[in-house]
């Protein structure tokens, strides 16, 4: 069986339990989006996504819009270039100067993660700030790096798979609007000139150390919604917010997966939830996911919406700049850091 390299080992207390005794009663909602050609039926959806929102952070989502051709599609382009031999995938590595292509270290709290990932952006060539430093004003490019070989590898279904699904973050976020009870479009402007949007192909290979490693350790998504499709393995786990335990999101075949990230929150000042959640790793299966991760502009200025605010609801949280959030996150994932990584709680304002 070998030896593990210590910097896949996880800490003692988030080590996967796997076989975890209480089995699982309640599960992620799944949310059927076929039914929104009426009003009652919108309405019902809202409830049901705005509930989903605010006590799990995650929810399902079935007959979508998404091609099921086209996710296919994707889902062989990733194991294409998964396939691919070590140096070939290091011909599009990245680096601490451009984020995207291909990155096999990742740290997840400090912990190398159990997987190897290809990143590119859905709007090529994005301009993000070059350093987190508030006074520095200068910009860098971020590129997409597209593997030359193998010839089969599609930038075409990559870029039509991007806009797709991006068109779906835009119906759900325009739903949890309504869950807040604002106009649809509310937050729409923030995704304007220059979203900072990404998809990832993400491959957790058979691990012989179930019981020490994780493919990705619990986290938050930074972004404000996260739009996941998985295989039939399974592997994504989900912290309860009732009492903390991990629950397993059973594959439920072509649905996409939605969590809430820390912008949502910050946007509806805790109304709607940022969840943790961690990915187990498999003995025997490999595994493929594609998360598409919906990010606003560099410009643009996150805190509370001024709507929701009054004397019994006061902001949470002081306002960041995402494209300066972006930068800081960047940097810090190609090293190990002597300080936490930055989050939204370090914008938290006092009680």
């Amino acid at each position: 069986m070998g030896e593990i390299d210590p910097a896949f080992i996880q800490a003692t207390d988030q080590r996967p339990k796997l076989n975890p005794t209480n089995p699982v009663a309640d599960e992620i909602p799944i949310i059927d989006l076929s039914v929104l050609s009426s009003p009652d039926e919108t309405r019902k959806v809202v409830s049901e996504m705005g509930h989903a929102c605010k006590n799990w952070g995650f929810f399902q989502v079935i007959n979508h819009g998404v091609p099921l051709e086209l996710a296919r599609k994707i889902e062989e382009v990733a194991k294409t270039f998964f396939e691919l031999p070590a140096e070939e995938k290091k011909k599009v590595k990245r680096d601490m100067v451009n984020a995207l292509g291909y990155h096999a270290g990742e740290n997840t709290k400090n912990v190398r993660d159990w997987k190897e990932v290809f990143d590119f952006l859905v709007e090529d060539e994005t301009l993000v700030p070059a350093s987190p430093e508030p006074d520095d004003k200068e910009l860098r490019k971020l590129t997409n790096q597209w593997p030359q070989y193998p010839p089969e590898f599609s930038r075409e279904v990559c870029q039509e798979y991007a806009r797709a699904v991006e068109k779906l973050a835009y119906k759900l976020l325009g739903l949890i609007a309504l869950g807040l009870d604002q106009p649809e479009n509310r937050f729409n402007d923030y995704f304007k000139d220059q979203q900072t949007s990404m998809v990832r192909f993400n491959h957790y290979p058979p691990c012989p150390f179930p019981h020490l490693a994780l493919g990705v350790g619990r986290h938050k998504d930074a972004g404000a919604l996260t739009v996941l499709a998985q295989d039939d393995v399974g592997g994504l786990e989900v912290k309860r917010k009732s009492d903390g335990e991990w629950i397993p999101v059973t594959p439920t075949p072509n649905a996409y997966i939605i969590n809430v990230g820390d912008i949502v929150q910050v946007w509806s000042n805790d109304k709607f939830e940022s969840v943790e959640h961690r990915v187990v790793v498999n003995s025997e299966k490999e595994r493929f996911s594609v998360p598409f991760f919906f990010f606003p502009a560099r410009h643009v200025m996150v805190k509370p919406l001024e709507e929701l605010l009054s004397d019994e609801n006061p902001a949470k949280y002081r306002e960041y700049n995402w494209g300066k959030f972006y930068a800081t996150r960047n940097r810090s994932d190609f090293k190990k850091q002597e300080v936490e990584n930055i989050q939204i709680h370090h914008f938290r304002l006092p009680e």
